[in-house]
Order: C-alpha cells, then structure tokens, then sequence
C-alpha cells in the first residue's frame, strides 16, 4: 500500500484521537524528567557524593541517550510504532525508580546512565510519532507536543516539589510516581497511530550515523539549546554576581525564561502555519539575539530579566522545528530525529559547563556574548528548516496496522 493510501485510510476524527494521545505522551515523558529533578538532593545525600561527583554523574544521561537514540528505529522497525513507544516509555517511566535506589557514585552512574538511554529512545519514537501525526495533518503541531512536554515537567516538578517538602523518601515518591506514570503512558499509548513497515522494507542499521541533512538541522537545533540550557542554569547567577540582584529577583529571571518559553511552544503551531517554520525561526532568532543583547550590556536587573524573557521566546520553537525538519529529511525519519537529538542532548550537555568555564577565564558577560552569537545563527542558517518532502515514521512505505 502506498502511502498516499495510508493517509486517505485515516480519518481526521482518528488523527485528532492520534494527536492528543501523542500529546499526553508528550506530558508523560516531561513529567518523568520533573519528578526526577526535584529529588536531586535526596539523591546525592544517599548516594553520598560530593558536589563534583554529582556533576559527573549528572553527564550520564546524555551519554547513556546519545548511545541508545539509534536504537529506537530498529525497535520501532520490529515491533511496529505503538508497540514500540508503548515499550520505551515504560521503560522510561520505571527507570525513574533506578537513580533513588544509588547507594554509592558507581551504581548512580549507571542508574543515570540507564536512566539517559530509556529517555533517548523513547523521546525518537515520541517524536517521530509526532512529524508522522503533522505530515498527516498537514499542518504544525509539535511545538505544542513540546509545550506539552514542559507541561508535564512543571507537574512533575510540582509534585516533587511537594514530596520533598514533606520530607518523603525519594525512593517510595519515584515508585509512586513510577507506577503512575507507567499506567497513564500505556493509556496514552494505545491512542496513538500503530504504523508498522512493510514486509519487503530493510531494517535499519543498528548503529549508523545520522544522514547529511540530519547534522545541518542538529546545528540549527544545537544553537537554540545551548542558550536554553546556558540561561536555565546561569540566568540567577548572572543577576546575582554581574548586577548584584536580590536573590529573589534573581530566580524570577530563571521563571522569566521558561515561563516565555513554556507560552510560546504551547502557541507556536498556529505563529507557525501563518507565516512558516523559516521565517518564525528568523523571527525567533531576532528576538532571541535581542534578548542576549539587553542580558550583555543591560546595567540593571530590568534589561538583563526582560532580555532572559525575549531568549526564551525566541529559542521555543526552535527544536520542535527541528524535529519536524528532520522527519521529512529522508527516507529515515527515526534515523534523522536520532541524529538531531543526539546533537541537541549534547549540546545542552555542554552548554552549562562551556559558559562555566568561559566565565572562570573571562567574564559571564563574555560567556553570554557567545549565547548572543549563537541566537543570530538562528537568523543566518534558518533556512534548512524549510518544509521538503515528507514521510512517515517507517519510511515511504509505512502502512497503518488497522484503519478507521
């Protein structure tokens, strides 16, 4: 069957009931990332471990991620996309109980490390899911399908949050959380679309690398989270040691940016279906650079919080976009999403720690002068997100297993 029958074999009632499910799914893996988040500190007392240490483990997950992402088109190639995100995100939502459980650094590397991998996998499937839904629709949907995902990281967060301040054990609130989390993503699963590749199609090598397209697009997408994980992680201390803020107005910097970031992502689609992926991202990095303009030579807390504001409204919608681009790159789909995420993990891997060590040598006035540098490639290199052909998540010739 080719794909052409495929779509017309879905109706658009069957593909909005595929976008929620998506969406929730979306939620789920966010909510994951939230709850684990929250209990950080519960996990370095029981684990024992110094302040360095904790930052070594911490790396884990992006290796254990950028190892395992190439793995999820194989998985989804076997059994099929609903079989396969429905495995993956259990996975992942029971991991949640490993790094709690760490009693010393060696056994908390690897429980992060298994940690990373289950997120990684599960965060490919998601989102091919996700561009197969899109290219289906015909229109934008994954920067809310992102939006959903800080969605369920502020859930996450709030009920760790909670925990926490009851002084519950980490290990009986991931179990918990675990347990829940498992259920609604197996729920949310069986909503989604069950594409399975043809029976004379190749499986995907296990371990390749991503294609051409998939490191242009990655860099786009490096370039955005690097200022989202630079201004996350420095903004408090930007206010706080260059403009000598309180420390209350500084943490409202930090909200600043991911509120601004949260709102764009969940209104982004339609920004994105009126005037395209291209000129937004344009848009987004003349904002974006703005912001780290008013962050640099800003004298007060004002500029330096509205200018953390503008970067997360510019940056937002950037990695849903990439995503999206790289599920029409290729005949690929999950190969092409793997690469760009690996470069995107990677680089909010690297961003804290480069504008760490660029501020040891110099300033974090110079440290954020390259976050600004970085936004305007935004600007520069925006055009390879332009919309080219489309596939779906097993390829051109992808079936659905049943039809409405």
């Amino acid at each position: 069957m080719s794909g052409t029958d495929s779509e017309a074999g879905i109706g658009a009632r069957r593909l909005r009931q595929a976008r929620y499910a998506v969406a929730a799914v979306f939620c789920v893996h966010g909510a994951v990332t939230g709850s684990f988040a929250t209990r950080v500190p519960w996990i370095q007392d029981h684990a024992g471990v110094s302040a360095g240490q904790l930052g070594l483990a911490l790396a884990f997950p992006a290796i254990g991620a950028s190892l395992a992402m190439p793995l999820a088109g194989t998985v989804t190639h076997r059994f099929g996309a609903r079989t396969a995100l429905r495995g993956l995100l259990a996975l992942w939502t029971m991991a949640l109980i490993l790094p709690s459980l760490a009693p010393n650094l060696l056994t908390l590397c690897l429980a992060l490390f298994v940690y990373g991998a289950t997120a990684g996998m599960s965060d490919v499937a998601m989102n091919a899911l996700g561009v197969d839904v899109e290219n289906r629709l015909g229109r934008s949907v994954m920067s809310s399908l992102h939006g959903m995902w800080s969605v369920g990281a502020l859930i996450g967060s709030a009920a760790g949050t909670l925990a926490a301040h009851l002084g519950s054990d980490a290990r009986l609130h991931h179990l918990l959380a675990a347990v829940t989390l498992t259920v609604l993503g197996a729920i949310a699963c069986q909503g989604v679309l069950d594409l399975r590749s043809a029976p004379e199609e190749e499986a995907p090598p296990r371990f390749a690398l991503p294609p051409k397209s998939a490191l242009v697009i990655g860099a786009v997408g490096f370039c955005a989270v690097f200022a989202e994980g630079a201004s996350l992680d420095w903004s408090a201390v930007y206010l706080r040691d260059v403009l000598s803020t309180s420390p209350g107005a500084a943490a409202a910097s930090t909200t600043a940016f991911a509120l601004t970031m949260a709102v764009a992502r969940l209104a982004g689609d339609k920004v994105v279906d009126r005037f395209g992926a291209v000129r937004t991202v344009r848009v987004g990095g003349v904002l974006a650079t703005a912001g780290g303009l008013l962050v640099v030579v800003g004298t007060g807390p004002w500029p330096a919080m509205a200018g953390f504001g503008l970067m997360g409204l510019g940056i937002a919608v950037v990695v849903p976009l990439a995503f999206a681009a790289a599920g029409r790159s290729g005949d690929n789909p999950s190969l092409a999403i793997a690469g760009v995420a690996t470069i995107t993990y990677t680089s909010g891997l690297v961003a804290p720690s480069a504008i760490g060590a660029i501020a040891d040598t110099t300033s974090l006035v110079v440290s954020f002068g390259l976050v600004t540098v970085l936004a305007f490639g935004l600007i520069a290199f925006a055009g390879v997100l332009a919309p080219g052909r489309r596939s779906t998540i097993a390829g051109r010739s992808a079936t659905p297993a049943g039809r409405d």
